[in-house]
């Protein structure tokens, strides 16, 4: 929305499109003291996820319109025949470069984790016996839209992808009414990131109160402890976004890390610790596989990920076609 700097390559951003520069209200900054004191604050002081089914709809909703017009461009212009055959296999021309693309992969995971907010939405279905099928048709969906942002994305702009694949529309695309499209996708898209946050964060808190406070009554029921936990990691998300400049290095760490533990290692470790005697040996093997696979995944993708930070490696690679649009 407000732009951003790769390198020496400037992208503009919507708000600065529409006022002619960069001015006072449309920096970095102000945008994101006016998002999270209009939009997160309020969305993050529900106390039940139910609250948020308006928001998340709505989201996803963003997703489908990004994913349209992307569609709706890439034919436009395979009809007119303006767009190259993208290239589809990485570029592997040493050992670097095979390390770039172990960073795809915590970015995917991340990507599909889920499973962290199943629980609190099952306890306040009024159907529990729903839960299954909400969840499966919720990773119907997702998946759809990822993999159709994936391919439409990468066959409209090859080679061009950016590692944020909104910075490829901060420039004419070729098609009628270029300008109008550009700017619905990237209002669009951040309208949905913005409303993915408060799940996020719902679950986060629910699940922080729980590791701090054990003993004592839902949070829910503590507005003290609901107002503290809330403005504590609302502040620390501010202040954490706004240093780190690139969401490239926020999700190829985070994934690395984070990703990693949630998706892999801690189910593996439940299923390992089993103190209800209920796994079975199969499945313990399988634990193990994948707690070992997901270390040394992680291990690899945080050592490229330095490297890369260090030799200030460029962002449009091999893997930085995939991330951007998993982003």
């Amino acid at each position: 929305m407000s732009g951003s700097t790769s390198g020496t390559v400037h992208h503009s951003g919507v708000l600065e499109e529409w006022a002619g520069g960069q001015t006072w209200w449309n920096s970095r900054l102000s945008v994101f003291v006016f998002t999270t004191l209009v939009i997160l604050a309020p969305l993050a002081s529900f106390k039940h996820v139910d609250a948020l089914r308006l928001s998340s709809a709505i989201s996803v909703a963003l997703a489908v319109l990004f994913v349209v017009v992307m569609v709706m461009v890439t034919i436009a212009k395979l009809a007119i025949g303006n767009v190259a055959m993208p290239r589809l296999f990485p570029n592997i021309e040493n050992g670097w470069s095979l390390l770039e693309v172990f960073e795809v992969i915590p970015i995917v995971v991340t990507a599909y984790i889920c499973h962290q907010s199943v629980h609190p939405i099952i306890n306040e279905l009024t159907m529990p016996s729903q839960a299954f099928g909400v969840v499966r048709t919720s990773l119907a969906v997702c998946t759809a839209i990822y993999v159709a942002m994936s391919v439409f994305g990468f066959i409209l702009f090859g080679d061009n992808t950016m590692t944020d694949v909104l910075s490829n529309f901060d420039t004419n695309l070729g098609v009628p009414y270029s300008t109008v499209l550009c700017d619905i996708v990237r209002v669009g898209y951040a309208l949905h990131l913005v409303l993915v946050f408060p799940i996020l964060h719902f679950t986060l808190r629910l699940n922080l109160d729980g590791l701090l406070f054990p003993a004592s009554r839902p949070i829910s029921m503590d507005n003290r402890r609901f107002t503290l936990i809330t403005a504590g990691i609302m502040s620390l998300i501010f202040f954490g976004a706004y240093m780190i400049p690139s969401i490239d290095v926020a999700f190829q760490f985070t994934g690395a890390t984070a990703g990693m533990c949630i998706g892999f290692i801690f189910p593996s470790i439940v299923c390992l610790r089993d103190i209800h005697e209920i796994s079975t040996k199969r499945e313990k093997v399988v634990s193990w596989i994948m707690v070992v696979l997901a270390i040394a995944v992680g291990i690899v993708a945080i050592t490229s990920d330095i490297l890369d930070i260090f030799v200030n490696k460029s962002s449009t690679t091999p893997s930085g076609h995939v991330d951007g649009f998993i982003h």
